[in-house]
């Protein structure tokens, strides 16, 4: 052999050996028991080694007898780190590790094959896949909670994919076909037992993982099952016993659990300051509270406890609310843990604790108000008998509710969203309620919160309290719980005291005598046994009567059986007394049975009787106690042993008797054992034979808990449709998922029909879960409750299906009310069908009550039955009705049934109310809500309504009898003599007549104006007719308003109106239109009925006699098939080249008006929709007009600032420069001078600046040069701003008629109903145009949907934004939306709400068009927080809000399709011409202040933002969706379609307008104002549409000559009266000869463009020596801020900013929602510099601003006419601050950067060093300058910028050469130069730019009297330049002659900086000298 060969023998064999010693060191065949056997050696297989015999011995062993040393199921904590499966030391990873493995998983995890599985994870690691794509593909197999699993497979991937023999026999691998006989057979041998023991791997994961919060022994305390693994045994020690007349099964009490090794219990001084103080008094937490601790209180995980009864799991509850306090607190208590002082943010969290039983919910809240009342948290109860105000949720922090309860408080879209999303904690205690009835409520409940939680991204914990259970995994799962984190549970040793149970079945036919008499005498022998033992017994028993009865019977057996001392306390300590104090109770059973040593208790006997009780049995006194089961819920008093006497209870909704619960069961025997007494507690359950299986197996807790889910699957499927969460078949499939149905489901598929083939072939039963809510949605939509599209499967909701999910009502009543509710129905029809609804589908008649519901028919029911007694409808009817009838019941069985009747009658009462108001029945709504009332105060409408007040019965008898004459209106008008005299009892008289005060009646008065042949609108003035008490009105009454046709009854209108004592005497209005129909009825009525009072109503008959119905002429032009015209057509090459840049041809609309617009001179109206190329048709009239009258003006009048600015930027870089054409922009933002306005040849400008200017046109020759007027949007004049449009036209053709030119006026709107008036008034003839609203480039798509009536706006708004969402995703998931709000505060809300649906959606970003890089860059562009947000998702904001950066990136992202979505307020719509592909109109209402109330949009607001939907050059359609209510959808259907016709609303305002012409010198008689109004619109429309305007012509007499002199006499009187109003405030006066004369006053108003009524304030105000406060209160008055918006909630804001601002705003004598008081305090926050609150503030405050200087300057015109020298001068002082932004006392030096206020303000008062006022400040050093600035702390760095503002100020130089008798002239030199041409002031806080100004004032102030006032500016610039470039200014000053010599001061005030003023005193005017001879003066 070569030595090559031995060296590679050698090393094979020495390779061999040390394989065979690693094999054998695997040890692969260890013996469960530990005897390792050598390797190889014979195996002889014995079958009782198969059974694993010698190994389960020693698996009991570990619970020995040595147990009774105190076992802990805590010791099984080290769980955590056992794995079952594999040890890494011991196990080899090979194939065999591998399958057991996956057969570990596949019994985990529901619908995995291990077979396939191996293979496909073989397949996997043999493939060449990186290891990063591998483990992804692995997690992606097996699921991510594995993950070990996943790692472990691929370190060890080589191993597992080796050949397959390696694992199972190495030697075989080794040695090939070498083996001998006995090695073969040895290696068989060695696979057969490799076989045997992997088997073991499997068993050992049967009880599946292992969670580290499951305290249990699991083979030792519980119930062990039988070999056929069918049922369990019974725990060990349990004995049967059988005696005569019973069988009795008694459980020994489990060992009582001591501390785990390592754990100890948390003690208070480790907790922090928190808990501390709430767990005051508590030494530590016990067991289970020590281990749920870290959990509970220290993370946010899910929870659920599993413990037994009196565990204490209240206290567990209680750290995870502290938990949810912690994250609402300052300090945090994690942070600071010894801190013991907290502050709540009380407003920023709910915590929702739900518990079972009303009972319960009565002692936890309780409790828990108790223990957190130190941190002011208010704890409350939100049940069906404790029902909270809104005012109270909001106040409340802790709700504890009960499912149902909690259940229609989140179906509501709206209502309680407030309160819904608030919650950051929901509690449910006792969950394993799910196999209840009710257990559907806790799944829908908790399925609508876990939806809740992943669509608003916010964090609701859940934390679920329940019994011990079985299958707590899967409560764990369906409450998404981490089973690794939050999942506890705790066997029975975590009972305080254990509890030792016997189940007694009692032998004798269920519901016999003998069964009945057996269970007592059981009972009672039970009882004597535990009392013989010394213990205290509550015995359980099922109705109240039952609890005396029991007593008296035991009472009588311990007589028979001579034991009456076992009973008998009077030994006891205090019995005595106890017997003394009992005399004073009411309850007489009590006074008998306590000095015998019983005691009764339940929820029927007095709160103070029950307490007695409790403390008599606590104390010992009585030593059985017979109660019901509420004593266990809702009572925390235990006792040594409980029985349970019978286990049948009567179940009113059942209608039956059924068996008690086991929830009911274990509550019971948790109140088994005192810790302080007895080391074990001995519960008793004494039932009838045939129920003893039951209840053993069943407490014994053996059966899972199931769903009940599917029985009210069609409800709580309609509530989630009706919610708006559900709205498709996938969704209804999803939110299933989230339901316990589902968890079970996949967990236990036979009981729920599922074969095993159908969960393989469909894990998660997406099939299964689709045909529930399909088969759901059909059963639906038969009744008629929602609409199901099965081709779309698209699920909405129908107002039926909301009003039932809303009431709570089931749909098989539902059902039953389609079929017989009918329009008529009377009392007794509703009565029946009520009582056959579904709710009622379980009360049963028995025999036994025949005879009572006979006698309840004879005496108590008003109303007809129909069938017999026995008839289960009958049954419910006569209850209702007996119950209104408060007829006195026997049997307890029927009171309790007439309890549940009476409870669920009002409900579907209410709902039926609603039904019949949704299908406008007003007989039949009528009808229901009295009935509604009726059952709610039991009372019958025909009785008198003053049974529902506290009154005598003989008195109501009396009102009874006397009917007909004692209605309330009959009492009304008789003295209270009069009534007492009626009731036969004098002094109730007065009585009455005060209750008469406060019966709560509405007085309803009405105006109705027809808008056009079909449509009319109403306006309701309501007024409260009666006086408050808050003891019978409480804070607010409600009331339901509706009109309906008085023959057919159909309600046209409807409205719910609450009317709240705090504004009981304001005015209340409410708006809305009606249709008319032919023919048209006589009258309507409208109804006022109170939502509470019964006979509180009142009905108001309109009558339609005088109603005139105008003609609506709707001229329309059609659009004619003309060849488009090409640019060229225009015929001037400028022209062509601009527009051929946008365009070749003209648009169809453009080419057909080309002509007339272009070429003739004609007026035009053109009426065409928004974005019909309007804008081109201006311009040609525009070229027209600088064609044919070269230098003439174009005016361009807008309606809003907005539009001017569009225009403005439009125009300037389109047209102006490439014309050589000068326009201007003339608004209140923007107002250039004179000069600039002669040389422009378009003006663009906003009706009120053109009104201003045009109103002087006498004096403005550029007025006179206009020879274009175009006026878009004319349709406007309907609105506010109408009348001044009205003027303007009326003014311009009033000017071309005194002038020889001719002014053309070109209208544009969009289309109008009565273009023809319009057009008739403008002067058109030729040139109408009036195009549908078809006509468009891009046709309009118009949706309009309706939403429910809803309480409160902001419900009803964020009800649409799912809507809103899904009509992106359906119309336009990809092209721009746009989406229009109410306020700005709606469009942050809906971005929040749209970026919650998104991150729904598997996109999150979907409306997000950039890259990630360009979303950051303009991300730090952004100023707004919330816009940063919205942005984030490819969402924008626009509002006023906004800062201007913010609003241009919006508009630009938006127009450059970066972001899809833009949300903006209606400003977009007029302001910014953005196109989108959908536009969504959320909401067609808006807040306004000053009706306090919501108000609807303007129609052509509406129609603007429609006109933003489609882009011409994207779209070939555009779609707009209106979302309104349901009540205005016919409205807009109807007038978006017809056009709404313009009328005139000058008659309103006209007083200002005349007063303006007057002053102009228009108007100088009474005829010339009626003959100026003939110009005018309001004019042609009166006689048109008479009934609109208020003047009454009946219809015969419509169009004839009388009805012309009725309409002359109505103008007559309309201009009487505003010459009369004029007069009054001094702006005219008026001669009775008719003449009109201008004043001064008169001539101010209308220079300054105020309101006669400022004016009207001012001079009633004024007084001398005014202080600052009085003349900033004059100003804030004028009428000009009435419009100033006064938001939502902003009269909180206005409170507190009154309290912190210098002027307290109640010297006004205004409420704080005033706009007044709020324009006082915007100036104070100004002057103050200080920041406002909120953004909107800081746009309002701009405009008080804007608005102020011109009413402070007619103020100070008026104060001068006055002559009030001191007022005059405080009212410049106020100009001066509002300029400088300063308080006139803070000091002259306050105006410059740097100074501290409050330290300039000390050195002002003290009035030691220079300056004194800014005047002297160029007189001061420098260095004494500086000095000064150093002590009013102006730091260094600021002295260039203090130099430069000083060098800016005037420094003045006044000269005054010899005054003459007559004038005075004043000379002013500017001795400094100016720093900027504009003469600009430094005023850095004002937002516009103001220039230099002064005030001259000639005045004798020894008389307080101004002599004259003149303004003083100083000459162009370039002027200055000419005379030397000195700045100096003449003024003339003319003077009242008087004949003798006076001295005068002459003041020279700037306007702009506070105390600067020049005062000449003494200067000497001569008299006028007087010449006797008639020659000619001079002076």
């Amino acid at each position: 052999m070569s030595p090559s060969l031995e060296t590679a023998e050698s090393q094979w064999l020495s390779q061999l050996t040390a394989m065979r010693n690693a094999i054998a060191e695997l040890k692969l065949d260890d013996q469960p028991n530990g005897q390792a056997q050598a390797y190889g050696k014979d195996i002889v297989v014995d079958d009782e080694d198969l059974t694993g015999g010698s190994g389960s011995d020693d698996l009991w062993n570990v619970f020995s007898d040595e147990e009774d040393d105190g076992y802990s199921s805590d010791m099984l904590d080290g769980v955590d780190d056992y794995s079952p499966d594999l040890n890494a030391e011991n196990c080899p990873c090979g194939h065999e590790w591998l399958k057991s493995k996956c057969f570990a998983i596949a019994d985990r995890k529901v619908g995995l094959n291990p077979e396939e599985l191996e293979q496909q994870l073989s397949a996997m690691l043999a493939s060449d896949m990186k290891d990063d794509e591998l483990q992804m593909s692995l997690a992606d197999i097996i699921g991510y909670d594995d993950l070990d699993f996943v790692i472990e497979l691929i370190s060890h991937g080589k191993e597992i994919i080796a050949p397959r023999d390696r694992g199972t026999n190495a030697s075989n691998r080794v040695f090939g076909h070498l083996q001998t006989k006995q090695q073969r057979e040895q290696a068989l041998q060695r696979q057969d037992q490799m076989h045997k023991t992997a088997s073991l791997a499997a068993a050992q994961n049967r009880d599946g993982p292992q969670y580290p919060h499951v305290y249990k022994i699991s083979h030792g305390a519980g119930n062990t099952l039988s070999a056929g693994g069918r049922k369990y045994g019974l725990p060990e020690g349990s004995k049967r016993t059988e005696h005569e007349k019973y069988e009795e099964y008694s459980i020994p009490a489990a060992k009582v659990g001591t501390l785990g090794v390592g754990r100890k219990l948390i003690e208070m001084s480790e907790m922090d300051g928190l808990c501390k103080r709430t767990f005051k008094g508590y030494k530590s937490l016990n067991r289970m509270q020590s281990l749920v601790y870290p959990v509970a209180y220290k993370t946010n995980e899910n929870i659920l406890i599993c413990a037994p009864t009196g565990a204490g799991k209240t206290d567990a509850a209680m750290l995870a609310i502290l938990n949810a306090i912690s994250h609402n607190i300052s300090p945090n208590p994690m942070e600071e843990p010894d801190a013991s002082d907290f502050v709540v943010n009380t407003e920023d969290f709910k915590i929702v604790y739900v518990a079972p039983m009303k009972a319960l919910a009565a002692e936890i809240t309780e409790k828990l108000g108790r223990r957190l009342a130190w941190l002011g948290i208010q704890v409350r109860e939100f049940t069906g008998d404790m029902h909270l105000t809104k005012k109270e949720i909001i106040q409340t922090q802790i709700i504890v509710t009960t499912p149902e309860k909690w259940d229609v408080v989140t179906r509501k879209s709206t209502g309680d969203t407030e309160l819904v999303q608030k919650v950051r904690l929901l509690i449910i205690d006792e969950v394993h309620m799910l196999h209840d009835e009710r257990g559907a409520v806790l799944e829908s409940l908790v399925a609508r919160t876990e939806r809740q939680v992943e669509s608003t991204q916010s964090l609701i914990r859940i934390v679920g309290l329940s019994a011990t259970l079985p299958n707590y995994v899967d409560v764990a799962d369906f409450l998404k719980v981490n089973r690794m984190a939050g999942l506890f549970y705790f066997d029975a040793s975590f009972r305080p005291v254990p509890l030792e149970q016997h189940f007694i079945g009692v032998k004798g036919k269920a519901g016999t005598k003998s069964s009945r008499d057996n269970i007592d005498q059981t009972t009672f022998e039970k009882v004597k046994e535990m009392l013989e033992q010394g213990h205290q017994i509550m015995v359980f028993v099922h109705s109240r009567k039952d609890t005396v009865g029991t007593a008296r019977t035991f009472i009588q057996m311990a007589q028979d059986q001579q034991c009456q001392d076992l009973f008998d306390c009077s030994g006891v300590q205090g019995f005595n007394t106890a017997i003394k104090e009992l005399k004073n109770t009411k309850g007489r059973e009590l006074r008998e049975l306590v000095p015998k040593g019983f005691g009764t208790h339940h929820a029927g006997m007095p709160r103070s009787d029950r307490n007695r009780v409790e403390q008599l049995f606590a104390q010992g006194q009585i030593n059985v106690l017979c109660c019901t089961a509420t004593l266990a819920w809702g009572v925390n008093l235990p006792a040594a042993a409980v029985i349970i006497k019978g286990t049948q209870l009567y179940s009113s909704q059942e209608g039956k008797f059924v068996d008690l619960g086991i929830l009911d069961v274990l509550q019971i025997f948790g109140r088994a054992g005192r810790p302080q007494f007895q080391a074990t507690g001995i519960g008793f359950i004494c039932t009838t034979h045939d129920k003893l299986d039951h209840y053993l197996s069943a407490v014994t807790q053996q059966q899972p808990i199931e769903s009940k889910f599917s029985r009210k699957l069609v409800d709580n499927l309609n509530a989630e449709i009706g919610l708006g969460t559900v709205t498709s078949i996938p969704e209804a499939v999803q939110w299933l998922g989230y339901s316990y149905l589902f968890v079970r489901m996949q967990r236990n598929p036979l009981t729920y029909g599922i074969d095993w083939a159908e969960l393989r072939d469909d894990p998660q039963l997406v099939q299964r879960r689709r045909k529930l809510a399909i088969d759901a949605a059909r059963i639906l939509q038969q009744s008629q409750m929602i609409i199901f599209n099965e081709t779309t499967e698209e699920l909405r909701a129908k107002d039926v299906g909301r009003i039932a999910s809303q009431y709570y009502v089931l749909q098989t009543s539902v059902e039953i009310f389609n079929i017989m509710m009918s329009p008529m129905a009377t009392e007794a029809d509703v009565l029946k069908m009520i009582s056959m609804s579904g709710e009622f589908d379980n009360i049963q008649s028995r025999e036994n009550e025949a005879k009572e519901l006979s006698r309840l028919k004879e005496e108590s029911t008003h109303c007809d039955v129909a069938g017999g007694i026995d008839v289960a409808s009958a049954k419910t009817n006569i209850l209702l009705q007996s119950y209104i009838s408060r007829a006195r019941l026997e049997d307890f069985a029927l009171v309790s049934d007439s309890a549940y009747v009476a409870q669920n009658a009002a409900r579907i009462c209410r709902a039926l109310f609603m039904i019949a108001l949704n299908r406008r029945w007003g007989h039949q709504c009528l009808v229901l809500l009295s009935l509604c009332k009726s059952i709610e105060k039991q009372i019958w409408p025909f009785q008198h309504p003053f049974h529902q007040f506290d009154l005598s019965q003989p008195i109501l008898r009396h009102l009874d009898e006397k009917s007909h004459i004692s209605s309330i209106e009959s009492l009304r008008d008789m003295e209270p003599t009069e009534i007492g005299q009626l009731v036969h009892n004098n002094k109730m008289g007065n009585t009455i007549s005060k209750l008469l005060d406060n019966f709560p009646t509405l007085t309803v008065e009405t105006e109705i104006a027809p808008l056009n042949r079909d449509v009319l609108r109403m306006h309701l003035y309501l007024t409260a007719d009666f006086r408050w008490n808050d003891r019978h009105n409480g804070t607010s009454e409600s009331y339901w308003i509706w009109v309906e046709n008085s023959e057919t009854s159909e309600i046209y209108h409807h409205e719910y109106f609450i009317l709240s004592r705090k504004r009981l005497y304001d005015d209340h209005e409410l708006n809305f239109t009606i249709p008319l129909s032919d023919p048209l009825p006589t009258q309507i009525y409208v109804r006022a009925v109170s939502d509470r009072w019964l006979g509180a109503e009142t009905v108001t008959p309109v009558s339609f006699q005088h109603l005139i119905r105008p003609d609506t002429e709707s001229l329309y032009t059609d659009l004619l098939d003309l060849q488009p015209l090409p640019v060229a057509a225009l015929k001037n090459p400028l022209l062509e080249e601009i527009y051929g840049q946008r365009f070749p041809f003209f648009n169809p609309m453009q080419t057909q008006i080309f002509h007339t617009l272009y070429h003739t001179s004609v007026n035009v109206l053109l009426g065409s929709p928004t974005g019909s190329g309007k804008t081109v048709a201006a311009e040609l009239a525009m070229w027209w007009a600088f064609r044919e009258k070269p230098g003439s003006k174009v005016v361009y009048i807008a309606p809003m600032k907005a539009l001017v600015r569009e225009r403005v930027q439009d125009w300037r870089k389109r047209l102006t420069r490439q014309m050589g054409l000068k326009l201007v922009e003339l608004t209140g933002d923007n107002t250039p001078d004179t000069r600039t306005v002669r040389d422009a040849d378009i003006i663009i400008t906003t009706p009120e600046k053109w009104d201003g200017i045009s109103r002087s046109w006498q004096t403005r020759g550029y007025v006179r040069q206009v020879s274009l007027v175009i006026i878009d949007e004319i349709h406007l004049l309907g609105g506010d701003r109408g009348p001044i449009l009205e003027i303007i036209v009326s003014r311009m053709n009033y000017i071309a008629s005194q002038s020889k030119g001719s002014v053309r006026l070109v209208g544009m709107s969009t289309a109008c109903a009565n273009a023809m008036d319009l057009g008739n008034w403008l002067g058109v003839k030729e040139g109408l145009f009036n195009f549908r609203h078809s006509v468009r480039p891009v046709p309009l798509e118009i949706l309009i949907d309706g939403f429910p009536e809803v309480r409160g706006f902001c419900p009803l708004m964020q009800s649409m934004n799912r809507p809103t969402f899904l009509a992106i995703k359906t119309h336009s998931p990809e092209k721009p939306v746009i989406v229009f709000v109410a306020s700005r505060r709606q469009t942050r809300l809906t971005a929040k709400d749209l970026i919650n649906l998104c991150g729904m959606e598997d996109n999150p970003r979907r409306f997000v068009r950039m890259s990630e890089e360009d979303l950051q860059l303009n991300l730090s562009r952004v100023k707004d927080e919330a816009l940063r947000e919205a942005l984030s998702f490819g969402i924008g904001l626009h509002h006023a809000g906004l800062v201007e950066a913010d609003r241009q990136l919006s508009e630009e992202l938006f127009a450059n399709n970066k972001i899809q979505v833009l949300i903006a307020t209606s400003t977009l719509a007029w302001g910014v011409n953005l196109p989108a592909h959908l536009v969504v109109v959320k909401g067609t209402q808006y807040f306004d202040a000053k009706i306090e109330g919501y108000k609807d949009m303007d129609l052509t607001d509406v129609l603007q933002m429609l006109g933003r939907a489609g882009r011409p050059q994207f779209d070939s359609s555009g779609i707009a969706r209106i979302f309104t209510q349901d009540s205005k959808k016919a409205f807009y259907k109807h007038f978006l379609h017809t056009g709404f016709p313009v009328e005139s609303s000058l008659h309103n305002v006209l007083d200002n307008h005349l007063g303006a012409e007057a002053s102009a010198g228009t108007i100088a008689t009474k005829q010339d104002a009626l003959d100026y109004l003939t110009w005018t619109f309001f004019f042609r429309r009166l006689h048109k549409n008479p009934s609109y305007y208020g003047l009454e012509i009946s219809a015969e007499e419509h169009n004839t000559i009388a009805a012309q002199q009725l309409a002359n006499d109505f103008m007559v009187e309309l201009v009487d009266n505003s010459l009369g109003e004029l007069a009054e405030s001094g702006c005219i006066a008026l001669h009775p000869n008719g003449d009109v004369d201008s004043t001064p006053l008169g001539k101010i108003m209308s220079y300054y463009y105020l309101s006669h009524k400022t004016i009207r304030h001012l001079i009633k105000h004024a007084k001398r020596d005014a202080s600052f406060e009085d003349v900033l209160s004059w100003m804030c008055g004028a009428t000009e801020f009435d419009e100033l918006p006064v938001r939502h909630n902003e009269d909180l804001i206005n409170a507190e900013l009154s309290k912190n601002l210098p002027l307290n705003a109640d010297l006004l004598g205004l409420p704080m929602w005033d706009p007044h008081v709020k324009a006082f305090l915007l100036l104070q926050a100004y002057f103050s510099r200080i920041d406002l609150p909120i953004t909107d503030y800081v746009g309002d405050q701009n405009s008080v601003l804007d608005q102020s200087i011109r009413i402070v300057q007619a103020s100070i015109d008026v104060l001068t006419e006055l002559g009030y020298l001191s007022s005059c001068n405080m009212m410049i002082t106020l100009l001066q601050c509002i300029k400088s932004a300063r308080w006139p006392d803070d000091g002259p030096l306050s105006i410059l950067p740097g100074v501290d206020t409050d330290k300039e303000r000390q050195r002002a008062k003290e009035g030691k060093s220079q300056p004194r006022s800014l005047a002297q400040i160029h007189n001061v050093s420098k260095s004494a300058l500086s000095q000064v600035l150093k002590t009013v702390g102006v730091p260094r760095g600021s002295q260039p910028q203090i130099d430069k503002v000083l060098s800016s100020l005037p420094n003045l130089q006044i000269h005054i050469p010899n005054p003459s008798a007559l004038s005075l002239t004043a000379n002013l030199t500017r001795l400094n130069p100016t720093t900027n041409p504009d003469y600009r002031i430094y005023a850095p806080k004002y937002p516009k730019p103001q220039s230099e100004g002064f005030f001259l004032i000639v005045a004798d102030a020894v008389k307080d009297e101004v002599l004259a006032l003149k303004r003083v500016n100083w000459p162009p610039a370039e002027k200055v330049r000419g005379s030397g470039g000195k700045h100096t200014s003449r003024s003339i000053v003319r003077l009242a002659p008087e004949t003798v010599e006076r001295k005068v001061y002459v003041w020279v005030i700037s306007d702009s900086y506070v105390g600067m003023e020049w005062r000449i005193e003494g200067v000497v005017v001569p008299g006028v000298p007087v010449l006797e001879d008639d020659g000619g003066k001079k002076a």
